[in-house]
């Protein structure tokens, strides 16, 4: 959770990645908080207070992957409605004259959207879930210490280049919005 709020409120795109961590943090429990108190939030030292506070948040990510059926895999919709709002934002640059540099970056990583997605079963994911999947498999890759090809690094790169841009101009546009 302390994670988490930090991310929400600089990177939005590694927010999204966080919390598609936790959801399946949260499914490795089988949707248990009182796993997951006792064999994941007991390994941190918090204070009382902090403790009870991240536990509520886990229990309450907990009841919503319940409530929307999503034990076994799926995103939350708070999830999947960044996902939108992060798509609709890269649309509006995409189409608009003022961003050139985004659009020069988004040009750099269409191949690698192309050929993700010609290895991937959702042909018709929206791009940049296509960008989120891929930097997802890859950290769960590392995680598990295994190798990533050089080519799909370099991929992941200009991947990340563009998110964190993306990223920039959400938090930009929520601060004074963007006149595209």
């Amino acid at each position: 959770m302390i994670i988490a709020e930090q991310l929400r409120n600089s990177n939005r795109a590694e927010y999204l990645l966080y919390m598609w961590q936790v959801e399946d943090l949260i499914r490795a429990y089988d949707c248990n908080i009182e796993r997951i108190e006792k064999e994941y939030l007991s390994r941190f030292q918090l204070d009382d207070e902090k403790t009870k506070v991240i536990r509520q948040w886990y229990a309450d990510l907990c009841e919503m992957i319940q409530r929307e059926g999503l034990t076994q895999q799926g995103h939350l919709q708070i999830n999947c409605n960044i996902l939108q709002e992060l798509t609709e934002l890269h649309e509006h640059l995409l189409h608009s004259d003022h961003f050139p540099y985004y659009k020069e970056m988004y040009h750099n990583v269409l191949p690698h959207i192309v050929r993700l997605r010609a290895k991937g079963s959702d042909k018709s994911a929206p791009e940049l879930q296509t960008c989120f999947e891929a930097l997802y498999g890859a950290l769960l890759l590392k995680l598990q210490h295994k190798p990533v090809s050089s080519e799909t690094s370099l991929a992941l790169k200009d991947i990340t280049t563009l998110l964190g841009q993306l990223s920039d101009y959400y938090f930009q546009d929520k601060k004074e919005p963007i006149s595209f």
